[in-house]
């Protein structure tokens, strides 16, 4: 274990069996720097892994926006590569705030490719996919996958007690609710039936 300190939280070591503890408490989301954070330890601990979840989901989607930029062929193929750049560069800045909360709390941001990749929740994105049709389809269904998770983490949050973190999760929602209409925009050309189904498209 690492040696706790004033309010009880780790203090970073740098013997290299130190270095490997730390990185074990850091992917259990039980590693903290001290901080006079009015929230308490047990609730940063537990934010922070929280948000290192939505973190990896944050970074995954970004990825997965490029590769829909880059690979998108066909006759809407201006207006949607630039689209997923947008949602790409928009989604960089999600990830960010999440990071940066996760930092103020006394966490540690886990935001390599690697640990994204290790932690998310998102569906794998098909890399054979080249339409135009095809990615508007791939990529407004991890829009409302994160969507949907980022909704979850905000009800944990509630029940945390941790305002801000709630508010930076509501803010990021609200993006991407605004990225998934207009990704949806490409595919949709009538209502959703009545009957609770949705017409086809």
């Amino acid at each position: 274990m690492a040696r706790k300190q004033g309010n009880g939280t780790p203090q970073p070591r740098t013997s290299a069996r130190g270095v490997a503890e730390l990185a074990r408490e850091a992917a259990e989301g039980t590693l903290l720097y001290e901080t006079k954070n009015p929230l308490p330890a047990d609730t940063r601990a537990e934010v922070v892994a929280l948000l290192n979840d939505r973190l990896a989901d944050c970074a995954d989607l970004q990825s997965q926006c490029k590769q829909a930029h880059w690979n998108v062929k066909g006759p809407q193929f201006i207006a949607l590569h630039k689209l997923f750049d947008d949602i790409y560069e928009a989604t960089g800045e999600y990830v960010d705030l999440i990071a940066e909360r996760i930092v103020q709390l006394g966490g540690i941001a886990e935001g390599t490719v690697r640990a994204a990749a290790a932690r998310s929740s998102l569906a794998e994105y098909p890399l054979v996919l080249s339409s135009g049709e095809e990615h508007v389809a791939a990529l407004s269904s991890v829009l409302a996958q994160f969507s949907e998770k980022a909704r979850e983490g905000i009800t944990t949050l509630e029940e945390l007690e941790d305002p801000d973190s709630m508010d930076i999760l509501t803010e990021v929602s609200r993006g991407v609710d605004k990225w998934l209409w207009f990704v949806e925009a490409h595919e949709q050309t009538r209502p959703a039936s009545t009957d609770g189904g949705t017409a086809k498209r």
